[in-house]
């Protein structure tokens, strides 16, 4: 079965950025685009006019959303429509019959009030596969992927995605791994001797994990690194010269005890490329 990419449409700028993200994700996977419009249900005998207006509005955003898409990629097959509930309830459906759901990171008409993230965070860790965020379309290529990797069951999945992400996309591939140094340390100058060798343990115990990573994925070039710091705002700076951020929903070390909105939500925020936050069951 060919692979299948949801993009969340609803008019705005970043929707429209997701839709060609989506667009060209699915032309790479040699799948299908469905793009989805979300309308909240309008009940009342009054409010049939308005019912009537929305569902227009929808078609509307549907065939601009369309129209973006097939610019991109001319000969993709392209499916839309309009769905009615709850934004991120009804997207969440659609992600549980794709590969990967894309969504803008603010909107406007089926994301009205939706603020920086929420509708990504609200799918992050509740769908099979991966949820890209896009904030803005993407001027040019990098040849990048940047994925956050602390050595733990949760990293392990988000790293699988990425060099199967960097492989897609024929671009090089960076693991990093970001220690933040408990805050008792910043009390002495005594604890810099032992901060430093369990950084450095816990370097090397994530660095062999992304060997036997590498051996199995030869033809990605691809690269650890290590950076004493928080993961956030590592990631973040480093995602300047990437086309796409990788991160788990949780971890450990330096993600300790992170549910999506520590790392994840970070980056959400901060990123300057598009973010993927994968969770357990990745396609």
């Amino acid at each position: 079965m060919s692979p299948i990419i949801v993009a969340g449409a609803d008019g705005s700028v970043s929707a429209l950025a997701a839709v060609e993200y989506a667009a060209q994700d699915a032309a790479r996977r040699g799948g299908a685009l469905r793009i989805v419009y979300v309308r909240e249900p309008w009940a009342g005998v009054r409010l049939r006019d308005l019912d009537a207006i929305e569902q227009d509005h929808g078609a509307q955003v549907l065939a601009t959303a369309e129209r973006r898409a097939r610019a991109r990629v001319p000969d993709l097959e392209i499916s839309a429509r309009v769905a009615t509930g709850d934004v991120v309830n009804r997207l969440k459906d659609e992600a549980e019959r794709a590969d990967t759901i894309v969504v803008g990171s603010r909107g406007v008409g089926g994301f009205a009030g939706m603020v920086l993230g929420s509708v990504g965070l609200g799918l992050a860790g509740r769908t099979p596969g991966p949820v890209v965020v896009v904030r803005e379309a993407v001027a040019d290529t990098r040849g990048k992927v940047l994925v956050g990797y602390d050595g733990t069951e949760d990293a392990d999945v988000a790293l699988e995605f990425a060099f199967a992400e960097a492989d897609r996309r024929g671009a090089g591939l960076e693991a990093v791994y970001a220690w933040r140094p408990p805050s008792f340390t910043s009390l002495g100058a005594g604890y810099d001797n032992l901060i430093h060798c369990v950084y450095e343990e816990r370097n090397d115990f994530v660095r062999q994990k992304f060997m036997a990573w590498q051996g199995k994925h030869p033809n990605v070039a691809s690269a650890q690194t290590g950076v004493s710091g928080h993961p956030v705002e590592a990631l973040s700076d480093m995602s300047r010269t990437a086309d796409l951020v990788i991160a788990g929903c949780r971890g450990l070390g330096s993600f300790a005890g992170a549910m999506l909105g520590s790392v994840g939500h970070g980056l959400l925020h901060h990123a300057h490329c598009p973010v993927a936050i994968v969770s357990a069951d990745v396609k």
